[in-house]
């Protein structure tokens, strides 16, 4: 038995399995069509527990720790699921961790509960028209005028950003760079706060994207999350879980591309013999294996190291550096090496379907499309590799 085999765990993969094969996978290509989530499915979520999984049952949540929401990624992909279904069914775990770390009671009451119980949808708006990876330099402004704040500016590329209640955003309250940001709640449908139609994207059609303007918008200042001008350590605390989410997600991608792969090589006739029976084919697979399982290993270890260090004794603060520096080099390897791994492997999916790979009635193309932005989201490739040789002191 290990960390990842308990009978607990098992029963948890098994759950959600099941929750993903009936309630979601049937549904998947009508829901890419129409380019977001019912919120129906939100509720149905909040019902067998798996929107609070990785968050305490006293805020409403189903308890458990990062392993245990590395296991619902895992076998939402092997039941069927999509990179995009869980980047908008769980936007809720890059909307509220910040709240639930610094956050008002008033503000855990009005926006952690009723999320965590499938009744609201939250997103998290950083990213803006002119920047990307760079937070430090964010141009949306928040002024205090009063007991409100006074917010103008934009954001893009928001997850959610349609169908959300809410947005823990990150504004300048202060001075230029790191130090002068905040972050503050802001409610869908306060005057001067618009949101555009759906992005088009490449992938994950079915998370609904969205750019947000903000237009004088007036904010009560007890939004506030945490200290002001305290924003961006709140941001950098959560990197280590998203950038860690979305290795998970890699390589959960490029296993369930594998098994398609296999399975549909094990039908399929060519020249009177099945496909598998190709030896190029069987190479293939035993190298789609090979780069699956070795980004699974590394990715599990630093979720295991992440998982020690949320859980040992910190300098007093939520998410300090007890919890942040150990993991942090292990988790932006393991991203960009099980970024690498499923780009590869959902490309040689693909090819082993051959034309039917190329048919949107296929998985596998759906899985292409939406494993693109793995290397883009939650810090490009790029910036993780130069942020790797910082950390080892190159």
């Amino acid at each position: 038995m290990t960390v990842w085999t308990t009978p607990e765990r098992l029963a948890l993969r098994e759950m959600v399995t099941s929750f993903t094969e009936k309630e979601i996978a049937p549904h998947l290509p009508a829901w890419e069509d129409a380019g977001m989530l019912p919120r129906e499915l939100h509720r149905k979520a909040a019902d067998v527990g798996l929107l609070g999984i990785g968050f305490a049952e006293e805020l409403g949540g189903s308890g458990g720790d990062i392993v245990d929401a590395t296991i619902m990624t895992e076998a939402v992909m092997a039941g069927g699921g999509s990179t995009g279904l869980l980047a908008s069914l769980f936007t809720h775990g890059i909307a509220i961790p910040h709240i639930v770390d610094k956050g008002s009671a008033e503000l855990v009451d009005r926006y952690v509960r009723p999320t965590l119980a499938g009744e609201t949808i939250g997103s998290l708006g950083i990213t803006e028209p002119g920047g990307g990876s760079d937070v430090s330099g964010l141009t949306t402004r928040a002024v205090r005028d009063g007991d409100e704040y006074v917010v103008n500016g934009a954001k893009t590329f928001i997850t959610s950003g349609v169908r959300s209640d809410f947005v823990t955003t990150a504004v300048r309250t202060g001075g230029p760079g790191f130090a002068g940001v905040s972050l503050l709640v802001i409610d869908k449908g306060l005057p001067g706060f618009t949101v555009s139609k759906p992005l088009r994207k490449m992938g994950w059609h079915c998370s609904d994207t969205a750019e947000l303007t903000f237009d004088d918008v007036r904010v009560p200042a007890t939004n506030i999350v945490g200290d002001v001008d305290g924003g961006f350590s709140l941001i950098v605390d959560q990197f280590v879980n998203e950038r860690l989410s979305l290795a998970t997600q890699a390589y959960a991608t490029a296993q369930r591309a594998l098994d398609l792969a296999t399975d549909y090589a094990r039908q399929r006739e060519t020249f009177g013999k099945p496909l598998v029976t190709r030896q190029v084919i069987r190479h293939k697979l035993v190298e789609m294996h090979s780069r699956t399982a070795a980004a699974r290993a590394l990715t599990r270890e630093a979720v295991e190291l992440a998982a020690l260090a949320s859980s040992a004794p910190s300098d007093g603060v939520a998410g300090g550096s007890a919890a942040t520096e150990g993991p942090l080099l292990e988790a932006v390897v393991a991203k960009n090496v099980s970024v690498a791994a499923c780009e590869w492997v959902v490309s040689e999916a693909v090819q082993v379907f051959g034309g039917m790979g190329y048919m949107r009635e296929s998985e596998v193309e759906r899985h292409y499309r939406d494993a693109r932005i793995l290397g883009i989201g939650g810090g490009a490739t790029e910036v993780m590799t130069d942020l790797a040789a910082k950390l080892m002191g190159l």
